[in-house]
């Protein structure tokens, strides 16, 4: 009985032995920049291993992510009854984009950025980019960014900057306008544990030096500050989000968290935190509906300083540059968007939107998020001219219209989706 059964049980070992399939070659269809050795290094699937088709599915999420990829699928070709090869097609991006973003300054001055962007410079998926922006005051920046550059989970980014705007400082009876130049270098080793998580760990050296310009001053506020600070940072990034062109569906969580370390006490040490929700929809056939929520706080200093703004490129759109401060922010950005347009290369889509938030004020206090003066409610339309080809090639224009206490109303203009 015993050796029956011990027959049994190896017959159906063989029998499941004999009916999988291995994987002898993968390769590559559809490249022309992006190296096939970096491919092959970020994948999980691997030659010499059992034919596993959620690990492929897994892959060609991760796959469609990157920058220089517009789109990507997978085959099998069977070659017997044990032996399959892989067959990884992929659709590239055009990577070297010019940008240019045309915007009104505090002063309703005209102001500009331009720039280029390199995504899969050297066929890497690294990027390379420069800018110059003039508002009202000359400013520049370079990066690099090498999410692979070490290993399959180990990479780097450097980035240094030399920015300079004109920005209201908020007083309690009036405001007033500074110079303000933030120069600094920013050094982050990027590690990603596997294809959803990510996590992002560094240092960042710079100087902030506020020159007062106009408006409203006082003997207890400096017309002129100039102090060194260095910052610890730490990103940690989540992402479950199918791409399918212009159309996303899934979730994306992204936690940034900041301590600030100063050497006057003029501008004391605070540490600022926030976390990025993110939830995508497809809507039958050309509808998207896409969702943002951002909760944020700081540490609780009444001072005109305090780090999360409120902002037309940022937050509400239609609000105005930078017209207040606080140290917490709720903020909720929800959209439809609907595609009107596709091509095989070009998409017109349009949006219909609302954008609401609420802040802290500096050394308030919860309740301060309830308060109606704090409150920003922006419905509001817009629509976005996408090229299929290139990758973050989408121009947006909305239109939001304020429907609370003092609101405002105004255009927006940008380079890629608000969210």
């Amino acid at each position: 009985m015993k050796t029956s059964i011990f027959f049994l049980l190896l017959t159906f070992l063989t029998i499941g032995s004999a009916q999988e399939k291995r994987i002898i070659d993968i390769t590559f269809e559809g490249t022309k920049r992006i190296k096939t050795s970096l491919l092959t290094k970020i994948i999980t699937t691997e030659k010499g291993s059992v034919l596993d088709s959620t690990k492929i599915e897994a892959d060609i999420l991760h796959l469609k992510r990157l920058p220089p990829v517009a789109n990507a699928f997978f085959k099998i070709d069977v070659v017997n009854d044990t032996a399959v090869n892989v067959v990884f097609k992929i659709e590239e991006n055009f990577t070297l984009i010019p940008f240019a973003n045309l915007f009104s300054s505090p002063n309703d001055d005209f102001a500009f950025r331009i720039g280029l962007q390199e995504f899969n410079f050297l066929g890497q998926n690294i990027t390379l980019g420069g800018f110059y922006q003039f508002n009202i005051f000359n400013s520049y920046g370079v990066s690099i960014r090498a999410p692979y550059l070490f290993s399959r989970k180990l990479g780097l980014a450097v980035n240094y900057y030399d920015l300079s705007t004109l920005e209201p400082v908020f007083f309690t009876p009036a405001t007033a306008d500074y110079k303000y130049n933030n120069k600094g270098i920013e050094v982050l080793g990027l590690y990603e544990f596997n294809a959803k998580h990510r996590i992002e760990l560094g240092v960042n050296f710079f100087t902030e030096d506020y020159q007062y310009v106009s408006g409203f001053t006082s003997d207890n506020v400096p017309r002129s500050l100039n102090i060194d600070k260095y910052l610890g940072k730490l990103i940690y990034n989540y992402e479950h989000i199918n791409y399918d062109y212009q159309y996303l569906n899934g979730f994306r969580s992204s936690l940034n968290l900041q301590i600030v370390q100063s050497t006057d006490a003029v501008l004391p040490n605070f540490w600022i935190g926030f976390n990025d929700f993110l939830f995508f929809q497809r809507i039958g056939a050309k509808g998207n509906w896409a969702n943002r929520l951002r909760l944020g706080l700081a540490t609780n200093v009444d001072s005109p300083f305090a780090p999360f703004t409120l902002d037309n490129n940022l937050n509400i759109r239609g609000v105005g540059n930078i017209i207040d401060r606080g140290t917490g922010a709720i903020v909720l950005n929800t959209e439809y968007r609907h595609t009107l347009v596709d091509k095989e290369w070009f998409v017109l889509q349009s949006n219909v939107f609302i954008d609401g938030g609420s802040w802290r004020n500096p050394g308030g206090d919860f309740g301060d998020f309830i308060v109606s003066e704090n409150l920003r409610i922006y419905p509001g339309v817009g629509l976005r001219f996408m090229h299929k080809k290139i990758f973050n090639a989408v121009f947006r224009i909305d239109y939001g219209h304020g429907i609370t206490k003092d609101a405002s109303k105004g255009l927006v203009f940008g380079i890629g989706q608000y969210f």
